[in-house]
């Protein structure tokens, strides 16, 4: 994790010196505050790294001694297929889509959409024939 913490914290304070640069020479504010916001959250993100890298142990990808086959073994489960990924992006395009028109009623028709495909990805492998039997 100190790998991808020193990654994203490089990347917000090149965004913090950028928006800096570029504030004071093109004196234009929405650039500037798009840099900051950039800045801000891959901080926030570097940070969140930074801070769960001190909470485990180190990885193989965090020493510098380490051997390729220390990293071998499983990852972790990943689903074989799910449309779930595609709904909820369905789902928040057509919020977008109705945030930009501000359709009310639409907004609501996009919400409930989202609840339910967020709801969907969230629990897919806790009902039918994905569910564990205690």
């Amino acid at each position: 994790m100190k790998v991808e913490a020193l990654i994203f914290n490089v990347i917000a304070l090149f965004c913090i010196i950028a928006a800096a640069v570029y504030g004071f020479w093109s004196r234009e504010p929405i650039g500037t505050t798009a840099l900051v916001l950039s800045g801000g959250l891959t901080g926030l993100i570097g940070g969140f790294f930074w801070f769960v890298s001190r909470r485990i142990d180190a990885r193989p990808e965090d020493r510098k001694d380490a051997d390729i086959a220390e990293g071998a073994g499983e990852l972790g489960f990943f689903p074989p297929a799910s449309y779930w990924p595609f709904a909820l992006a369905a789902s928040a395009g057509l919020m977008g889509l109705a945030l930009a028109f501000w359709y009310s009623w639409l907004i609501l028709i996009a919400l409930a959409a989202l609840l339910i495909t967020i709801g969907g990805l969230l629990f897919e492998f806790y009902v039918g024939q994905n569910a564990q039997q205690s």
